[in-house]
């Protein structure tokens, strides 16, 4: 067995008094795409949090590429090949699309390569070349969402982490940015991603993780999971 690309182990964390991750531990291998699924509050965000180092681990221990992270500070994990696409998309709104893109590629081996980037994102993202010099508050849902993950990728990361990417969007929409992530994965980027649309994050995976009240209580394959019937029922109704 290969050494996983990102590997937690009994991961606590939390916020103030408040203890969000209770001993999560899960690892990831390279150029797969990785799903966790919970009901809001299950510590889905935080664990992406704590990946890229917005929240210091209080116990336990995260590695990747080898390497012990878990004292990391925010930027230098960008530096390390990891990049946090956050929940709201979170954009500058009265700065255009390419201004938002260049903002991504602040590390030192995307800067000095800024238009090949930014280029292979218009490439990738097509809707968005034609709105380059549009506010980004301007754009629809979806294409904001692309941009948001545009802005990822432009610091070159070798694990891309998406917090709910279809959140807000109208089912075609979020269609759209599902296959631009398998576009993405196919181009050999590891992907971890938070998403509440069960089937949707699953179906893109090749595994998954159940986070419950801050710990993993599930995980397999994402075939295996679907047809789980603990899942069926909590997350599918069915």
């Amino acid at each position: 067995m290969s050494e996983p690309l990102l590997a937690l182990e009994s991961v606590e964390a939390g916020y103030g008094d408040f203890q969000a991750l209770f001993g999560v531990s899960l690892s990831i291998a390279a150029g797969s795409v990785t799903t966790l699924i919970g009901a809001n509050g299950a510590g889905k965000s935080t664990t992406l949090r704590v990946i890229s180092g917005l929240l210091r681990p209080q116990r336990g221990t995260i590695h990747f590429q080898g390497r012990d992270i878990s004292r990391v500070k925010p930027y230098e994990m960008v530096e390390r090949g990891i990049s946090h696409v956050p929940e709201g998309r979170q954009l500058f709104p009265h700065m255009s699309v390419e201004e938002n893109l260049a903002l991504g590629a602040y590390v030192p081996r995307s800067r000095s390569r800024l238009k090949v980037l930014m280029e292979e994102q218009f490439e990738l993202f097509g809707q968005l070349a034609e709105r380059r010099r549009q506010l980004a508050g301007t754009l629809s849902g979806g294409e904001q969402q692309m941009v948001a993950i545009a802005r990822g990728l432009m610091a070159q990361p070798t694990l891309l982490l998406l917090d709910e990417p279809s959140l807000g969007l109208a089912p075609k929409i979020a269609e759209e940015v599902f296959e631009k992530i398998r576009q993405v994965a196919r181009g050999g980027i590891t992907v971890l991603l938070v998403e509440q649309n069960v089937v949707d994050g699953l179906s893109i995976s090749d595994s998954g993780f159940v986070i419950e009240n801050g710990a993993v209580v599930l995980s397999g394959a994402s075939r295996d999971l679907l047809a789980n019937e603990r899942i069926r029922a909590a997350y599918l109704g069915l």
